[in-house]
């Protein structure tokens, strides 16, 4: 993807000298092997810095949040969709983005290509079209992209950007061909205490160190459930009781919002598989309301409004 990196690195370059925007919020090279950060570049020179790659996984939506001046705005199509909700929760001044979208091939998962090497340090990786190669201090190997790739890009449905300004290089395929409802529809075959048990796995060696909601861009109360403390809402423990309260009441925030980004998974330290949760939430909210997030900036959202004739009030 170097092309879309040099086309990028040009674009920002031209919006900071011309003075369009004030910021470019993007990705660069992190400082281990296959951590892409986020970046803000302020001058044409810092944006020769910014990258585009397979591992640029964190949700750049995330950074708009509270900040002043006019921004430009790296946006794969998870990222686009999560900047059309702020825009809609009034987080974000569509005036105040310029959204440089992209289009996503499927981002690498770290975690998977590290298993493939129990107990060896991996100290580069890099795309090599349809494959990714992988070195150590002992060792080059040569692995196919496909088989790495992160889960939620198997089943994604909106690769390209969704809303943008200026599209960098040319859209791609939509969709990684997967079934979008190949995590929930096996939970809804369970019964009640088998789908609990699933559930308590799942969650079981959540650590509370709340990685999943600092990076998630639906996560933005100036104080979150679990800080407030008057009332107090669940306990600070690592009781089981308030681990899973922590993650249903989360989820059940996001429902009707997330757009699937998978930042919170990549973000999860203990690698828990918060997606069992979330993703059946955003089943049930296209099957009951046939509703997707983040695709337009007219629709509302179904949780979010009110009609004095719902079916559902007696």
């Amino acid at each position: 993807m170097s092309d879309i990196t040099n086309q990028l690195r040009q674009r920002a370059k031209d919006l900071l000298a011309q003075g369009t925007v004030d910021c470019v919020i993007g990705y660069a090279k992190g400082s281990v092997p296959m951590q892409e950060k986020p970046y803000f570049a302020t001058t044409p020179e810092e944006a020769d810095n910014l990258v585009w790659s397979g591992f640029c996984v964190n949700n750049l939506a995330n950074f708009l949040i509270g900040r002043s001046g006019k921004n430009a705005i790296v946006a794969q199509g998870c990222v686009s969709r999560n900047i059309i909700g702020l825009i809609k929760e009034n987080q974000v001044q569509r005036e105040d983005v310029y959204i440089l979208g992209v289009h996503s091939p499927g981002m690498i998962d770290a975690s998977k290509v590290q298993s493939h090497f129990p107990g060896r340090t991996i100290t580069d990786v890099f795309e090599d079209g349809k494959e990714i190669v992988v070195r150590g201090m002992d060792f080059e190997e040569r692995l196919p992209r496909k088989k790495f790739k992160r889960q939620n890009c198997f089943t994604c449905t909106h690769r390209n950007a969704v809303l943008y300004d200026e599209f960098i290089g040319q859209e791609g395929p939509q969709t990684g061909g997967g079934n979008i409802d190949n995590v929930a529809e096996p939970w809804e075959k369970l019964p009640p205490d088998q789908r609990w048990a699933e559930f308590e796995a799942a969650f079981k060696d959540c650590i509370r160190c709340y990685a999943c909601r600092n990076v998630c861009p639906l996560c933005y109360c100036n104080i979150c459930f679990v800080d407030e403390n008057n009332p107090q809402w669940v306990g600070k423990s690592q009781v089981d009781a308030d681990i899973y309260t922590f993650h249903i009441l989360r989820a059940f925030h996001c429902t009707g919002r997330c757009t699937d980004c998978g930042a919170c998974e990549s973000a999860c330290p203990v690698g828990i598989n918060m997606r069992v949760l979330t993703k059946k939430l955003e089943k049930d909210i296209r099957d009951k309301y046939d509703y997707q997030p983040g695709l337009d900036l007219e629709s509302v959202p179904p949780l979010s409004t009110y009609r004095a004739d719902d079916p559902e009030i007696s």
